[in-house]
């Protein structure tokens, strides 16, 4: 079903699609002749945007600057959308920002970053996959989390809290899909680490342990064509054999009642290094 809906002629939205893995997933579905659709707030990069996907053979581009949490600008770019082009066969769900974050909100950034990184999807995924159903066709909704919303690693909680939340929403939307026969699939990407505007932290070189956000995007187009719905993206420092045994001892807390985020812990650093290296 999937692949079925990544087909010319057919239209995709890409929320966070002026740069970075959206904009690299944009030029994957351009190659294949659909019409896109980029939601940004960052409209100094459309022009540059536009052109990158005309070339790349998207037969239409349009652009538009759409706060994600905004649910009321969300609908009616669903109405604007379904006007021009009938409807949406793909949507990625990939608007995100990390500016930081602790526990008791010092720096008041939980706000920001929940009502985008989790509001932002479920406000897109609610106006417009329905419609997406209702039309009867093959569709496909990619919602980008991340391995923080797995094995939540301590430093940036509101962050960790919201890409949990981006996990537990795609799987229960996926079940929803599927319980309802559906032509519509859901999948959740989970990026490595890579190279964006999010991770470069004023950088201009990217780091060697990072992907390219085109390495993310042909990954993700790799692993919808097996169908996958957890697409756990690798990158040149970690690979799913570690990811693996990371996300394995963080369920292992709940089950072995060991304290939370025990991989960070004093106590249980050590069972965590052997468990790693599989001893």
């Amino acid at each position: 079903m999937a692949m079925n809906a990544i087909q010319a002629g057919k239209t995709t939205v890409v929320t966070g699609g002026a740069a970075g893995i959206g904009l690299a997933a944009a030029q994957r579905f351009a190659q294949k002749g659909m019409n896109i659709v980029l939601v940004d707030v960052r409209a100094e990069l459309f022009e540059a945007a536009e052109d990158l996907l005309s070339a790349k053979g998207a037969p239409n581009v349009m652009t538009r600057q759409v706060d994600v949490s905004d649910r009321v600008a969300v609908k009616a770019l669903e109405g604007e959308i379904a006007d021009r082009f009938g409807g949406v066969d793909v949507l990625m769900c990939n608007a995100g920002t990390q500016p930081g974050s602790d526990i008791f909100d010092s720096t008041k950034t939980w706000d920001q970053v929940l009502s985008v990184n989790l509001g932002g999807v479920i406000n897109f995924c609610q106006i417009f996959v329905p419609a997406m159903m209702s039309r009867g066709d093959a569709g496909l909704v990619i919602n980008t989390g991340s391995k923080q919303g797995i094995t939540t690693p301590p430093g940036d909680p509101a962050y960790n809290v919201s890409k949990a939340g981006v996990k537990v929403f795609t799987e229960a939307l996926q079940h929803h899909l599927r319980e309802n026969t559906s032509k519509v699939t859901a999948h959740l990407l989970v990026p490595g680490f890579v190279f964006t505007d999010l991770t470069r932290h004023g950088r201009n070189e990217k780091p060697a342990g990072a992907w390219t956000p085109e390495q993310t995007a042909d990954f993700m187009i790799d692993s919808l064509a097996r169908k996958d719905f957890y697409i756990i993206c690798p990158d040149n420092d970690v690979s799913r054999a570690v990811d693996e045994k990371r996300m394995a001892w963080a369920m292992g807390d709940i089950i072995e009642n060991r304290p939370p985020l025990s991989r960070w812990h004093s106590d249980w650093a050590s069972s965590f290094d052997k468990f790693s290296k599989g001893d």
